[in-house]
This record gives C-alpha cells, sequence and structure tokens, in this order.
C-alpha cells in the first residue's frame, strides 16, 4: 500500500471528513454559486475576474476557502482531490506543517532587506547539492524572469546572438520568449524548418528576429537547423519534458544527442527545469535523464508554494554577473518569506534519500495505471503521457504522441467534457488534461479518484452509444 511518509491523514489534522456532499450529483446548478458570484464581482475589478488569464479556462473558475495536504475545499463547501496544485508550486500538498511552521517563524521577522540574510547562502547550497549544473545559483522571483536571466547570459557567454525553441514549449510571458507555444497548424509551417510564430497581440513583431524554432524530439531537424544558422546559437533551450504542451517525453537518447549537438555547435544547453525540477526527481530532469544543462532554470516546486525561482548553471557563465558584464536585479530576490519555504522544502525533498518524490511519482502511476483500466473497460481511446508525478491525457487514438503537432489529433471536446464531469465528481484538474500529483496524495485520495474517473469514463461511453 502506498503510504504518504510526510503528511499521515490530514482530515483528521483539520477536520475534514473528505465525504462529498449527497447532494453533489443532480444539483448541479447550485453547486458552484458562490464561485460563481465571486468571479462576478471580481470581473468588476480584476480583468475577466481572474489573476492570470489561464485560471479563466478551467471548467468552473472556483474560489477556494481552504485545504490541506491534497484536499481542496471551495467557498460553497464542495471538496476536491486536488490534481491543480497550484499549477505545480505544491509539490508537497497544500499547508505542509514544517512549511507552515518556517513561513510562520519569518514572518515574525523582517519581510524583506533588500540585503543579505543566512537564508541566500542555505539556499543556494541546498539547489547545487541536488541540482547537477548548478556550479553557482541566481535567485529570481518567477519563472518568466529566470528564462529572461538564461537567454541574456547565453548571449553575454557565446557572443551569439540566436536562441533556438521547440515548438510547444513555454518559458514565460514576455516578447522574447513567448514564441511559436502554441501556434495553430496553418501558422507553425513546415515541420523541418517551423515558422517563429507571436503569442500575444501587442508582442512587439521584431522578437522574431532573435529565435530560431525547431520541431522537438526530432535530432535530425535540430541538426539541419544548428547548421544553418552556424557560430550564430546562442543557446539551445527546452523543456527536457514537455509539460507545458501534453507532458510529451523525450525519445530515448533524444536528450543526450542534443547535448551533442550543442557542444559541437559552441551552443549552451538550457533545461527550463520550472516544471521537471524538484517533481521528477530530487535532481530534476538532469538527474532523471543523465544530461546535464549549461543553465538550469528553476521555479515552482522549488518553493513548496512560495512565489520563487532561480538560474543554476556553470560558474563561469553565471560569473558575468558580479562582473558587471550581465545586468540583472530584483527588489524581491531572496526574500526571506521565500526562503524560508524553499530552505524547509528543499530538505524535505532532499531526506531519507528523496521519499517524497518518490512517494509523489509512485502516486502518481497508480493513478495512470487506474486511468488506463478504466479506459479499457469502457472502450475510450485515452493515452496518457509524462510520469507519475506529472502526467496529460489525451483523448486521441493515435498510439503514441511525441511532439506538439501530434497533440492537434486530440479530441478537445470530450477532454472539456471529462473535465467538467471530473470537475462534478470532486476532483480538480488543470483545463488542459494535466494532472499534477504530490507527496500528500495518498492511497485513499489515489483510489477515490479512480473510481471518480470510472464513474466519469462510463458516462461517456455510455452517451457514445446513447
Amino acid at each position: 500500500m502506498l503510504t504518504n511518509g510526510l503528511l499521515g491523514d490530514p482530515w483528521k489534522q483539520t477536520g475534514y471528513d473528505g465525504r462529498k456532499s449527497e447532494t453533489r450529483q443532480g444539483k448541479l446548478r447550485d453547486l458552484y454559486s458562490k464561485s460563481r458570484q465571486l468571479l462576478q464581482r471580481a470581473r468588476r475589478t480584476l480583468p475577466g475576474g481572474v489573476s492570470s488569464p489561464f485560471r479563466a479556462r478551467l471548467a468552473e473558475p472556483l474560489y477556494f476557502a481552504d485545504g490541506y495536504g491534497a484536499r481542496l475545499r471551495d467557498v460553497d463547501g464542495n471538496e476536491y482531490v486536488d490534481y491543480a496544485l497550484a499549477w505545480g508550486p505544491l509539490i508537497l500538498g497544500h499547508r505542509h506543517p514544517r512549511i507552515v511552521s518556517a513561513l510562520s517563524a519569518a514572518a515574525a521577522k523582517p519581510h524583506n532587506y533588500g540585503a543579505q540574510h543566512e537564508l541566500e547562502p542555505q539556499v543556494g547550497e541546498a539547489i547545487q547539492q541536488l541540482v547537477p549544473c548548478a556550479e553557482k545559483v541566481a535567485l529570481t522571483s518567477s519563472g518568466s524572469e529566470a528564462l529572461q536571466l538564461a537567454f541574456r547570459l547565453a548571449r553575454a557567454y557565446t557572443g551569439r546572438p540566436l536562441v533556438l525553441k521547440f515548438e510547444g514549449h513555454y518559458h514565460g510571458w514576455l516578447d522574447s520568449a513567448l514564441l511559436s507555444y502554441k501556434p495553430s497548424l496553418g501558422q507553425a509551417g513546415s515541420p523541418r524548418s517551423p515558422n517563429v510564430v507571436l503569442g500575444s497581440r501587442g508582442q512587439v513583431a521584431n522578437s522574431v528576429e532573435n529565435v530560431v524554432v525547431a520541431r522537438w524530439n526530432d535530432i535530425g531537424a535540430l541538426e539541419a537547423l544548428l547548421e544553418e544558422f552556424r557560430q550564430q546559437v546562442a543557446a539551445v533551450v527546452m523543456e527536457p519534458v514537455l509539460c507545458n504542451s501534453g507532458c510529451l517525453m523525450p525519445r530515448e537518447g533524444y536528450l543526450e544527442a542534443v547535448r551533442r549537438a550543442c557542444d559541437r555547435e559552441g551552443a549552451l544547453l538550457i533545461f527550463d527545469e520550472v516544471i521537471t525540477g524538484f517533481r521528477i526527481s530530487p535532481g530534476g530532469a538532469q538527474q532523471a535523464f543523465s544530461v546535464t544543462a549549461d543553465i538550469a532554470t528553476l521555479g515552482k516546486a522549488l518553493g513548496g508554494g512560495a512565489t520563487i525561482s532561480a538560474v543554476a548553471g556553470r560558474a563561469r557563465i553565471l560569473d558575468q554577473l558580479p562582473r558587471g558584464e550581465v545586468a540583472f536585479g530584483g527588489t524581491f530576490n531572496g526574500n526571506p518569506l521565500s526562503l524560508a519555504a524553499t530552505a524547509e522544502c528543499l530538505k524535505m525533498i532532499a531526506e531519507n534519500g528523496g521519499r517524497a518524490l518518490a512517494n509523489a511519482n509512485r502516486a502518481g502511476r497508480m493513478l495512470m495505471d487506474g486511468i488506463i483500466r478504466s479506459a479499457d473497460r469502457h472502450g475510450v481511446d485515452v493515452v496518457l503521457t509524462g510520469f507519475g508525478a506529472a502526467f496529460a491525457m489525451h483523448f486521441t487514438d493515435d498510439a503514441e504522441i511525441w511532439d506538439y503537432r501530434d497533440t492537434f489529433r486530440d479530441d478537445r471536446t470530450r477532454l472539456e467534457r471529462f473535465l467538467r464531469l471530473a470537475l462534478d465528481e470532486g476532483l480538480y484538474l488543470l483545463p488542459d488534461g494535466r494532472f499534477y500529483v504530490s507527496a500528500a496524495h495518498t492511497a485513499k485520495d489515489i483510489g477515490e479518484s479512480v473510481e471518480a474517473i470510472d464513474r466519469v469514463l462510463g458516462r461517456m461511453a455510455a452517451a457514445d452509444t446513447s
């Protein structure tokens, strides 16, 4: 049996019993009334009523009142098993007692010095011990910010102008990064030489002049572009697992081949580990796949829910910062509140041989196995991609999915139907079919979730035949 190893039973500690309301089924119009009222109120002040537009794409933009471990409770009193985990950061679940204790102690002291304090080297050393490329660490506040610093460091170090990225990979919302993230098939162009596509209106058009785009998981396509733009590419950047476009895994040997291609061309290799860092393994994808990048960007699970990101990399690259060769700064960099949570989170991730992440990935694999069994039983075409603690559900009859363009064959209408039904069953999921699993998810959570998904897929199969 899967055991948590960290929390015990969170509901016993909070007084929640984890049971769904008897009226949860059959009275759907009343389930989310308070959330809907709050959303209407928020729309009078916040654009769309949300603080991040991605959140408006959820099946129901809910307002939450509390959460503990792997469970959430909304303002209407509905309870959920949480597989969104704040879009990834909560690798230890909600309100882990040790994180709460660390934050409480830090809250009683100054919240920001704008100067140095002991937690800075402590967190830097913890990252060095876990992340293979982390000879030096720069602390930042968001993933988008970390990627901008990584690009600037790479261009300065190599003296080259271009960054080579891949279709479907997300590296933040800023102008120089939000390129070819979600292009339509018509926009994308040739698979061998894709167009560089702006991601938003209002983006400066000349952003495309500094970026080359390749199709991921195709080493021949990458090598051809590196040859075409020889001595111009400062860095190749990727999500080592494509979590933002379907949780797609790299083909066997692909990351190693990219590493060799970068070395031949003299380009740096940047792993965007904002999601995979401290989730796929304690040392992130670099440890999981035994491929060391020159620079890695970290975030989300790094702070266990606190606002923090980091750039880790070779000392010779990051030492451009203290020499004043590369400009970088931030009022909230290394603030004590965020670092208190981060220090405790990294301590728990490292201890007991990485048991916390082993539990999270084990729980996720149990859930994946349960979903596949249920889909097979009901005759629903489903493909799961990713790894235990981060995977995605694709409604498709494709046997395998390896690249962003492959996801165009997903049935998005069926996914939306699944998400709607799953929410009403008490499962809180992200709008792209992604599941995040934490160290707080217990065997009970997984078992209840598999039963709920079985009911959902059964209803979908019945609707198909009616």
